[in-house]
């Protein structure tokens, strides 16, 4: 089996380096093809997959072929592609708001995989939900999560709308974390802690919290109360949350998220 990596930003390196440690994968089993020069020098150096600058050259080896362009690319990419494909190979999409019939229409092929990854994939602990069309076939969907679950975990859904809200929550969620962490960082600034210090006070909180509630069958809600008592320190807090209304806000967040994918989807430009 030959994977071809499509986009070699972020993304995309990350999930091929996540599949080169695949069972199922040999490293010279992986091609990554870019457009930038220097990206691509960078890459031959490294030595670590085959290096491609031209379609023509590496599409038609590949049995899965992972897109992870900018979703304004889609167009100009996947007519290039459509005379180069077989039908017998799998297109697998990080292309937010590219839907699967969209890349079906453009490329030609049929199995095609449709996925919204997040940025913790970068060191293995990543989410990455997926749907696929109906062309694609049990034993081909176990070994497509076998390559997703190599950066961490990956989530089957029903259908293309649950990609969207996987975009609200686990797509976009990281940046939401980040945001509280550094509204939590100034404020352990603010009261004289130095930016080390904050970091530290800040990042432990979080790490702890989370092995709290994964080590745990315990709600979210189950916790608060464990740590807050009446009248007391964590009670202020969180009362102060609640009369600001800053979880109906982080909703809202997270479905302006959502929308926005739905919007790009709708969008012929997908800018």
């Amino acid at each position: 089996m030959k994977i071809l990596v499509i986009g070699a930003g972020n993304m995309g390196l990350t999930y091929a380096e996540g599949m080169s440690k695949s069972k199922l994968l040999k490293r010279r089993n992986i091609m990554v093809l870019d457009t930038s020069e220097e990206k691509l020098e960078e890459l031959r150096k490294e030595a670590k997959f085959d290096i491609f600058k031209e379609l023509s050259a590496c599409v038609p080896q590949a049995d899965i072929i992972f897109i992870a362009v900018k979703p304004y690319h889609a167009d100009g990419l996947m007519m290039k592609m459509e005379p180069l494909v077989n039908e017998g190979q799998i297109v697998i999409s990080i292309m937010a708001g590219v839907t699967i019939k969209t890349i079906k229409d453009l490329t030609g092929l049929k199995k095609v995989v449709r996925a919204m990854p997040n940025l913790p994939a970068k060191i293995g602990k990543g989410l990455t939900s997926f749907v696929a069309s109906e062309e694609v076939s049990k034993i081909e969907l176990l070994t497509i999560e076998s390559l997703l679950d190599t950066t961490g975990r990956s989530i089957l859904v029903s259908d293309e709308n649950f990609i969207d809200a996987s975009t609200g929550i686990s797509g976009s969620g990281p940046a939401y974390v980040f945001y509280f962490m550094q509204s939590m960082m100034e404020a352990a600034l603010k009261m004289g802690f130095s930016k080390n210090v904050s970091k530290v006070l800040v990042s432990q909180t979080f790490t702890g919290a989370i092995e709290l509630f994964n080590q745990n069958d315990l709600s979210p809600n189950s916790w608060m109360d464990k740590v807050a008592s009446k009248g007391g320190t964590t009670r202020a807090a969180l009362d102060s949350m609640e009369n600001n209304n800053v979880g109906e806000l982080i909703k809202e967040a997270a479905f302006a998220a959502f929308d926005r994918a739905v919007e790009l989807g709708k969008e012929k430009s997908y800018v």
